[in-house]
C-alpha cells in the first residue's frame, strides 16, 4: 500500500494547482503557493526524485491534476515477451513510456517500441488500464494510469539508444532483473494469461 505522506502530499499537491489556476484573491494564490511548495518538499524528502524533478512534475501544470499515462507494449511470440533494458537503471521493462498530447493511443505505443525497441509494431488490443501505484514496491509522487496494449511485430531490429541498451525476449519462469517502477512480475504475468485468451475482456482498476 502507498504510504500515508504521499497520499497527503499529492492530495496537497492537487488542491494547490487548482486554487492557483481558479482564485482570483492575491492572498488566495500566496497561500496556495506556499501549500504548493510545502507539497512538493515533502515529495523531495521521502522519495528518490530530486527536487527539480518535482517542479518540473507538479510546478508548471494548470487547472485540475489528473494522472499521467503510461502506454506499455505487449509483443508475445512463442510463449516469450518482449523486454527492453533501460539505460537509467540497467533493469528491464517493457518498452514504452509517457504518451504525448498530440498522439492516439495506438500512435504512441507504435512510437515507443520503434524508439526503445527498434521494431515495427501493429497496435492491435487493449489489455489493461492499471493503476500504476498497486503493488508498486516504490511510492510514486504522481497518479498513473498504465495502459498495456498488445502488439503485433511487423519487422525492424534494434539499436542502442539514449532510452535502452538491449532488447530481449523471456519466459515468464525466466525474467531478468525488473524495472519495478515501470513493469512488474505481476504486469507481465497478465500480459501473458491475456495472450492466451484473445477473447479476454480489457482488466482495469
Amino acid at each position: 500500500m502507498q504510504e500515508k505522506w504521499l497520499d497527503w502530499a499529492i492530495r496537497l499537491q492537487a488542491i494547490a494547482q487548482s486554487g492557483l489556476t481558479y482564485s482570483d484573491n492575491k492572498y488566495d494564490l500566496q497561500r496556495f503557493q506556499e501549500i504548493r511548495d510545502v507539497s512538493a518538499e515533502i515529495l523531495r524528502e521521502y522519495s528518490d526524485v530530486s527536487m527539480d524533478k518535482v517542479v518540473d512534475l507538479f510546478c508548471f501544470e494548470k487547472g485540475y491534476q489528473t494522472p499521467k499515462i503510461d502506454v506499455r507494449a505487449v509483443i508475445i511470440e512463442d510463449g516469450r515477451i518482449l523486454l527492453v533494458k533501460e539505460q537509467i537503471d540497467g533493469k528491464w521493462s517493457l518498452p514504452g513510456g509517457w504518451a504525448e498530447v498530440d498522439l492516439t493511443l495506438s500512435e504512441n505505443v507504435v512510437k515507443e517500441v520503434k524508439e526503445e525497441a527498434g521494431m515495427d509494431v501493429e497496435a492491435i488490443r487493449l489489455l489493461a488500464v492499471l493503476d500504476a501505484r498497486k503493488g508498486n514496491p516504490y511510492p510514486s509522487p504522481f497518479g498513473i494510469y498504465k495502459i498495456l496494449i498488445a502488439c503485433k511485430a511487423l519487422g525492424g531490429s534494434f539499436v542502442p539508444n539514449i532510452e535502452t541498451s538491449e532488447c530481449g525476449s523471456f519466459s515468464l519462469d525466466d525474467l531478468p532483473e525488473l524495472s519495478t517502477g515501470r513493469t512488474s512480475k505481476d504486469q507481465i504475468a497478465l500480459c501473458f494469461l491475456a495472450s492466451r485468451n484473445e477473447n479476454m475482456h480489457t482488466i482495469f482498476d
